[in-house]
């Protein structure tokens, strides 16, 4: 290498490794000024030429850009296209041939609202955008990596998301619990669940290095939390200055500090402080029933225990056993680390100490634990438990920014801060921590706080923006994780702020905000553009048209259940294992169907997710990688998709259900055409279609005809 090269490869790693002073003032005026660091104004509503057009404000923020681009909106959709749109978009189910009747009949003024607030209230709806949520936070019920074990109680945070939409809990409030829901509500069960969103990532629990299993958790929690509620993509920042972002390495760690004093649970005891100690009180009289049985036990299994660990103990390395031998308020830090690295090697599992038990003693071990089992009636069950997070006992670990990203190069010692590029000038960097309660150090709920602040330029507008997504078919801001320099700039930026501030003001209420866009004229244009509109606006930016949107896999599968007649409506609890193809699922262990054929026709947001093994027909229809998180669906157009609706077992039983149901409903074959397309396509059909449906019947069974129904385009998009 020659001595130019040299240096320029000395020059970039002392950038790399150099932290950004934590002072703005080291950003170009830029990076300072970008439009998602500055508080969210309330803008002006525009006048607007056609002012009959604008249904509520977000119509006058429309209509301004399109006229002054010349354009006019698309005509409005028709009844049915918009009830089907509305009943998918809120519920993720189709409309009954009920519901359309009923709302063809409605002629009143409100009936569209009407139509938008049953929707809002049916407990689908939290099933529904409950999905969009768990995407973000990457969920999933197995902890990934080659073992992919299951995570037992992970399935609770995905039944107090669905239970959250449903009450439409403030989203502030939502913020709260999920990263400081232990250290503010102690007592409440749903706030500790909620905690387990810092712990939805995948986990290497066979790890031989558990300090950088820890690490690798930490860095999880800061990245997603980053994406999830600040739209800020700090992980970049992880092992050096981002490249692209005012974010320095140092900002990284300060919010990564937030979380050190964290403790990962994944056996939180759930329940109210007085069943937590009715609890605790019944273990104790069990306890001092059973005594002298368990110190027996104890007693017979002490030396064989104690000469495992000796010998385990014997082959740790010698600064391994120095640090297990010195006191724990002693130890260095090196010394912390090489104890949490070497706990698990101590371990002594009651299996090998049964294992080398002498006959004799095993003989005993046997009567004294015949013994306790005679006491089991009077054995307590155990509380629901759930994963999340607590808080150490003591002073809060320090936390160190890590040259390279690598624990063995700690850097600077930080402390918990806000990013430097969003604090205003008055605020100095580091937060202010006041622990909420004995016992906890403050970090998270101060955290949270400052994430659910009205005053964060980035919360409200990332949900909001969110919510515009999945209405619409893309986001205002079209990288809706990323709302930095290197994101896609709003093509709306003032109807952007002003729905964020609209969101504040009416209490951080997301039923609010669905309210306000599906009551939109914007929202209930049809999907077919204008010459202009094509020739002008051929993507669709100014919002001269509807999106026509393809459907993810989960609902579509629920649309074949519930046209069908098949869909079973229970909510919560553990997910379930729908029959596989064989080959898709050769471990029975891996994918163990469930024995209730009930649970084989659940809603999909309840089918088991596993990392490492997903749900073949939802996966064909780009089910999200849940090692990341997934701000919005790909929606690709493959081979396996036509194959999977064509010959997948989900849709042939469909099919065959579906004309089972027509059947029974319909006495001719002209009716159970007309039935067949309301239940699929959520509407009647055209004459050109009667007739060839008609002619198919005279040749194919009604079954087939439903198969072909499903395998239409109009099945799986949305006008």
């Amino acid at each position: 290498m020659s001595l130019v090269s040299r240096a320029c490869l000395l020059l970039l790693l002392l950038i790399v490794a150099t932290p950004v002073a934590a002072d703005d003032d080291a950003f170009a005026p830029a990076q300072r000024n970008h439009w998602a660091w500055k508080r969210p104004s309330r803008p002006t509503v525009p006048a607007v030429e056609a002012r009959h057009w604008p249904r509520n404000a977000v119509d006058a923020f429309v209509l301004a850009k399109l006229e002054a681009a010349g354009l006019s909106p698309a005509v409005p959709a028709s009844r049915e296209q918009l009830l089907r749109r509305a009943a998918f978009d809120l519920t993720g189910l189709p409309p009954t041939p009920a519901e359309i009747d009923a709302f063809l009949a409605d002629r009143s003024p409100d009936a569209w609202a009407k139509v938008i607030d049953r929707l809002l209230a049916a407990p689908a709806y939290g099933e529904r955008w409950g999905r969009h949520w768990l995407d973000v936070v990457r969920f999933a019920e197995s902890n990934g990596y080659e073992f992919d074990e299951v995570r037992p109680d992970a399935w609770r945070y995905r039944d107090y998301v669905i239970a959250s939409l449903n009450a439409d809990k403030p989203f502030d409030r939502f913020v709260l619990e999920q990263l400081a829901g232990d250290e503010l509500w102690p007592d409440d069960s749903a706030a500790l669940v909620a905690t387990g969103f810092n712990l939805l990532g995948a986990d290497m629990t066979d790890s031989a290095d558990q300090a950088q299993r820890r690490q690798n958790t930490l860095n999880d929690m800061t990245d997603v939390a980053g994406l999830a509620f600040l739209g800020m993509t700090v992980g970049c920042a992880r092992c050096h200055d981002h490249k692209f972002e005012p974010i320095p390495q140092a900002d990284y760690y300060r919010l990564q500090a937030f979380f050190t004093p964290a403790v990962f649970r994944r056996d939180l005891p759930l329940g109210t402080r007085e069943e937590r100690l009715a609890h605790e009180r019944a273990w104790q009289g069990y306890a001092a029933r059973v005594k002298p049985i368990q110190d027996a036990l104890d007693r017979l299994e002490e030396p064989y225990r104690r000469k495992l660990y000796e010998a385990q103990f014997a082959r740790l390395a010698d600064e391994a056993k120095l640090a297990h031998q010195t006191p724990p308020e002693r130890r260095t830090a090196l010394q912390k680390e090489l104890v949490e690295k070497t706990t698990r090697l101590l371990a002594v599992s009651p299996q090998a100490v049964a294992a080398s038990l002498s006959p004799a003693d095993r003989k005993k071990h046997k009567g004294l634990q015949d013994d306790l089992k005679k006491h089991d009636d009077g054995k307590p069950k155990g509380l629901p438990s759930a994963m999340g997070l607590a808080d150490a006992v003591g002073p809060a670990p320090k936390t160190f920014l890590l040259e390279r990203g690598e624990m063995s190069q700690r850097g600077d010692e930080v402390a918990p801060g806000f990013p430097v590029i969003l604090r205003p000038d008055t605020r100095p960097v580091a937060a202010a921590v006041t622990p909420p309660r004995d016992g906890t150090s403050g970090r998270r709920t101060a955290l949270a706080r400052w994430v659910a602040s009205p005053d964060n330029p980035l919360t409200a507008r990332v949900l909001v923006n969110r919510l515009w997504q999945h209405h619409f078919g893309r986001g205002l801001v079209s990288t809706p994780n990323d709302f930095g320099l290197r994101g896609e700039a709003p093509t709306h930026p003032e109807l952007l702020d002003w729905l964020a501030r609209e969101f504040v003001a009416s209490g951080w209420s997301v039923k609010h905000m669905h309210r306000l866009m599906l009551l939109s004229a914007t929202y209930q244009q049809s999907s077919m553009p204008s010459s202009a509109a094509r020739h002008d606006d051929p993507d669709n930016r100014l919002l001269s048209r509807m999106n026509r949107v393809r459907l993810e896999g989960e609902v579509i599968r629920d649309g074949l259940l519930a046209a069908s007649d098949r869909l079973n409506r229970a909510m919560g609890g553990r997910g379930v294992f729908p029959p596989a193809p064989p080959d898709a699922a050769r471990d029975p262990k891996a994918w163990p169907t469930s024995p209730d054929r009930r649970d084989h026709v659940r809603r999909s947001v309840y089918v088991f997710a596993r990392r490492n093994l997903r749900f073949p027909f939802l996966e064909a229809f780009d089910l999200p990688d849940s090692n990341l998180s997934c701000p919005k669906r790909e929606r690709s157009t493959t081979a396996p998709q036509a194959l999977a609706l064509l010959n997948a077992s989900d849709a042939m039983e469909a099919a065959r259900a579906l004309a089972a149901r027509v059947a029974r409903e319909a006495a001719t074959d002209d009716e159970r055409v007309t039935r067949a397309y309301r239940l699929t396509l959520g509407r009647g059909p055209t004459s050109k279609e009667r007739e060839l449906a008609g002619a198919f019947l005279k040749e194919s069974s009604l079954s087939e005809l439903c198969r072909a129904l499903f395998n239409v385009n109009e099945f799986v998009y949305l006008e």
